[in-house]
């Protein structure tokens, strides 16, 4: 089985123009090589949700759960920038991943069933990507994120005690992603110019 490749992304990339288009030819070009396993952030279907829970009211308990719908929300929209990309709901269809096709994860059936993570918005879907990770064996999560930074400064605040024993969790933007996927020259150094 080829090296699996999880990856959390971020929901505010949506309101950056580009930023879905990078993050699209990033993971394909990384699926070429890797299995690639995305999970979705909640962005701006969580964003309504905290908006809805402040003007009409709603529990944490409902609020909790409809953000996790939310993360399904922009899983649909991945999938609909990523060439080629299945969208799945269940762990097997994440375990039977493989490279050449970037997976992406719609977490709310899942989650309905094993929910480990308090329902308050200290844990977001940084932390469900970290249960997922876990889950899955990861050793590493990756958080592509609008800004550059470290998961203690980006990442919600239950995200230490959601990351099982072992994951590395780090913090990528999207131009740091296009140089891991070789698309970019790593942040700092200039592209060599085309042949030509």
């Amino acid at each position: 089985m080829p090296e699996r490749l999880v990856l959390k992304v971020g929901g505010a990339l949506s309101s950056v123009p580009g930023a879905l288009d990078e993050v699209a030819e990033a993971l394909v070009a990384l699926a070429a090589r890797r299995a690639v396993i995305v999970i979705p952030g909640g962005g701006p279907f969580a964003d309504q949700v905290r908006r809805t829970q402040r003007v009409v009211g709603a529990t944490e308990e409902a609020a909790h759960w409809m953000a996790v719908l939310g993360m399904d929300q922009y899983a649909h929209l991945l999938a609909d920038h990523v060439p080629g990309a299945r969208l799945v709901d269940t762990l097997d269809a994440l375990r039977a991943a493989g490279s050449g096709v970037v997976t992406i994860f719609a977490p709310y059936r899942w989650m309905r069933a094993s929910d480990p993570l308090p329902h308050t918005w200290d844990a977001t879907s940084d932390s469900v990507a970290a249960v997922v990770a876990g889950a899955l064996d990861a050793s590493e999560l990756l958080l592509v994120k609008v800004v550059s930074g470290t998961p203690e400064t980006l990442a919600d605040p239950f995200l230490p005690s959601a990351r099982p024993a072992g994951l590395v969790v780090r913090c990528l933007t999207t131009k740091a992603l296009g140089a891991l996927a070789g698309l970019a020259p790593p942040p700092g150094e200039a592209r060599a110019p085309a042949a030509g």
